[in-house]
């Protein structure tokens, strides 16, 4: 995939802040989202990954406009998008689709699975080459369901069915680019591959471009050709997926990395545990929001936000005063000034 290509999606200082009552008369905001900057290019899949709560649902909302942004801009193939009206919004979704977490929430059970996939149609008032019907059923033999089952209710099928359902109805408008917002971490593991193997079958065949929600960094290294980490609602590092599967630069995303199980090691030899709780997004931390959890923090970090650069002339961008260096598995975990570790090896 080049470079060079211009990037089908685009965002810039992406901000979401919701108001929340403290008190009797306090006012407060939720930093949900503050400040992110990514672009998606044509065919590509940008993997979206952190801890619970870091704002990476929210992000996929405001992408799809089904949350306003609070500040920012998004740009859609050449289009600000940032605040389009509900005319823009119907146009605009048929290039823009998204797949929800839960196959049992996002599927209505009054209705039938053929009424459920032809909805995008009907509302967009199109009717494609052979009808409705067999537009439906086409999807859903597309992605491995029987198109006889078109009358069936959504209680008649399993989770995977379900999910398959959903994407169904995502690539209903032939859309150039999907939000999946954690699509396989409601199902079995059996059924995570199968689902993750048929986005990436439909991704060639389709030339469909992804934004992947998740937080399991095995299924997010499978799918993706670059990874962006979040962070109590700030992108913390971003590159191509192999530079950060092996050399991560910030602190943040080695410890998520040395979470991912190892088969040739006995028990979790290498697992870095980080202390603490993640701050609250109401009062986050000044300077760089990892740096109460982080084993490198100094005053420099409390005082000065990072910003998120480019380090020895590469592509991957880091938001770290003291970034990392070498290979995921090199040298033991440091400590903060002082001695006290905030990081270590976990042995059994």
């Amino acid at each position: 995939m080049s470079v060079e290509t211009e990037p089908l999606l685009s965002v810039r200082g992406l901000t979401k802040h919701f108001p929340v009552r403290q008190g009797l008369r306090g006012k407060a905001v939720v930093r949900a989202v503050d400040g992110l900057d990514f672009d998606v290019r044509p065919g590509e899949t940008l993997g979206l990954v952190g801890e619970s709560g870091c704002g990476k649902t929210t992000t996929g909302r405001m992408l799809v406009r089904l949350l306003e942004p609070t500040s920012g801009s998004i740009t859609f193939a050449g289009r600000d998008i940032t605040h389009a009206g509900r005319r823009d919004l119907r146009s605009l979704r048929q290039d823009l689709q998204i797949i929800f977490q839960d196959p049992y929430a996002s599927l209505n059970p009054r209705h039938t699975v053929g009424r459920i996939v032809a909805m995008p149609l009907q509302v967009n008032n199109i009717t494609p080459p052979g009808g409705v019907k067999h537009r439906v059923q086409e999807l859903l033999e597309l992605v491995g369901l029987n198109p006889e089952h078109y009358n069936r209710y959504p209680h008649e099928f399993s989770g995977g069915q379900r999910q398959r359902i959903g994407i169904a109805r995502a690539l209903a408008l032939k859309p150039k680019l999907i939000v999946a917002d954690e699509p396989v971490s409601a199902l079995d593991v059996s059924i995570q591959a199968q689902v993750i193997n048929l986005l990436r079958d439909l991704q060639r065949d389709l030339d469909l471009a992804f934004v992947f929600i998740a937080h399991d960094l095995a299924v997010i290294r499978h799918f993706s050709h670059r990874v962006a980490v979040m962070y109590l609602g700030t992108i913390v590092e971003i590159g191509d997926r192999d530079t950060i599967y092996t050399r991560p630069q910030h602190p943040y995303t080695r410890a998520l990395l040395s979470a991912i199980p190892d088969v040739t090691t006995l028990g979790p030899a290498g697992r870095i545990r980080l202390t603490g709780d993640v701050p609250t997004p109401l009062d986050p931390p000044s300077g760089c929001r990892f740096r109460t959890r982080c084993w490198k923090a100094t005053d420099h970090c409390a005082t000065e936000t990072p910003a998120l650069t480019t380090r020895d002339g590469g592509t991957q961008l880091t938001a770290c005063h003291y970034p990392e260096g070498g290979p995921v598995d090199a040298g033991a975990p440091a400590t903060v000034a002082g001695g006290t570790p905030q990081l270590k090896e976990v042995a059994e």
